[in-house]
């Protein structure tokens, strides 16, 4: 029996598709090249073997796009008839769990496959990757801390490992150390993107954009490029810099000929778009007609039922397309919700707060939007995205406590932010326009 680069056993496999599967895998473990044409080359040489019906199934289940998730559906329903073996019907049990809205119960079932098979490269990424789509930032670090005690520095994939801890560690605040893995694991792999997004992170968390530039500008090479397809979060981390600088228009032609340009429809490159265009706007620039297109792009994406934090993401291009309608659409959506399913949950409590206070942001009723999103933000991290993502909404909050002249109000969330980036341009002038509200 053929077996993968780290030694787990492929049922169904010829030589020449244990090949492509390991391909695939480097693949998805870089964020490069193409994963789902590679993974079909396996297939399509071995159709019974079950691991690659496995990998191409959590490719689709993990896009967080209706159609994709329908054909994963479709993938497990075919991989559960080829006779799995015990470690593929596991994997086939998490992502059942994350077709059915319930991604805990994936990320709780992985832990425990991680625990049995700590080898398994996939198993591990793909948990970790759930536990970032349920912002779950002990679990970002832990699965990775209960792993890599049981990989040696030689075997295949261990870097990658190291890149994936090294976010853990950063979501958990412990920056120091996420940093110094960040750059042992690209030591190793300097082509890991996520490796290289998590070392950003730690420069975004810690108030240093200037760093953050240097960082982004002298790697360059090695995670941009047209094969490099984590790159457009990437090209938005860099965005995010210049806005901390107050160099709005580097961001605006950042959003334009990097973000826009390259993330095309994909939902993930979509919530990047509609995020760092939303700060833009936040700051008084113009955006011109660029809401049209980015509107247009989620349409067939934000169903108000598969995943509430890229709802949010389309909710403000909605908004800010003059299409409140479809903001509105999501939000009749999660109120009818009645599934029981803790995807159903995040959209009654997380995701209904979250975009009636970005709607009444757009009304111009800003002590409401305050209120809102003041209450909800403590929950936020309960349904997705990252600290850095997830700083839209506080971000939001801020402006609409000075929009509504609410000066104690604003005075309080602008030292709160103060305290975590004393040196920010962006919160002093938070602070300073606050200030103003009562003559100071």
């Amino acid at each position: 029996m053929h077996s993968d680069r780290q030694g787990n056993s492929l049922t169904g496999a010829s030589a020449e598709a244990a090949d492509a599967f390991d391909a695939a895998v480097e693949c998805f473990n870089l964020y490069r090249g193409d994963p789902v044409g590679t993974i079909d080359k396996a297939i399509s040489n071995a159709p019974g073997f079950v691991m690659a019906h496995v990998l191409k199934a959590w490719f689709f289940a993990l896009a967080t796009e209706p159609a994709t998730a329908a054909e994963a559906s479709r993938i497990v329903a075919h991989a559960r008839t080829l006779h799995p073996d015990d470690r593929a019907a596991s994997h086939l049990n998490a992502i059942a769990h994350v077709l059915a809205g319930n991604w805990s119960k994936a990320a709780i079932a992985l832990d425990f496959h991680s625990m049995t098979w700590p080898h398994d490269i996939v198993a591990v990424q793909a948990g970790h990757l759930i536990d970032f789509f349920r912002a779950n930032a002990r679990d970002l670090r832990d699965r990775i801390a209960r792993t890599l005690p049981r990989w040696s520095e030689d075997r295949p994939g261990y870097s990658v490992l190291l890149g994936m801890h090294a976010f853990g560690l950063e979501e958990a605040g412990d920056y120091a150390a996420a940093e110094a893995k960040g750059r042992e694991a690209l030591d190793r792999q300097p082509l890991d993107g996520w490796a290289h997004h998590a070392v950003a992170h730690v420069m975004e968390m810690q108030g240093r954009p200037e760093d953050g530039l240097g960082w982004m500008e002298t790697r360059e090479p090695h995670w941009a490029g047209d094969s490099a397809y984590f790159q457009v979060h990437n090209w938005w981390h860099k965005a995010l810099y210049h806005l901390e600088l107050t160099q709005v228009e580097d961001a605006l032609a950042l959003y334009d000929d990097r973000v826009r340009a390259l993330g095309g429809n994909l939902s993930v490159n979509l919530v990047d778009a509609s995020a760092l265009l939303w700060r833009i706007r936040l700051e008084g620039h113009d955006t011109g007609d660029r809401w049209v297109s980015l509107a247009e792009a989620w349409s067939p994406l934000a169903d108000g039922r598969l995943y509430p934090f890229n709802d949010l993401h389309a909710a403000m291009a909605f908004l800010a397309a003059g299409r409140r309608g479809d903001a509105e659409r999501i939000v009749t959506a999660y109120r009818a919700d009645q599934r029981d399913s803790e995807v159903a949950s995040w959209c009654r409590q997380t995701g209904l707060p979250l975009i009636e206070g970005f709607v009444a942001f757009h009304d111009g009723d800003y002590e409401a939007a305050m209120r809102k999103l003041h209450g909800v933000r403590f929950i936020a991290n309960s349904f997705g995205g990252s600290h850095a993502q997830r700083d839209v909404i506080d971000w939001t909050l801020v402006e609409a406590a000075i929009r509504s002249g609410k000066r104690d109000a604003a005075e309080a969330l602008a030292n709160e932010r103060l305290a975590l980036r004393p040196h920010s341009p962006v919160n002093r002038s938070f602070l300073h326009r606050s200030s103003e509200l009562h003559g100071r």
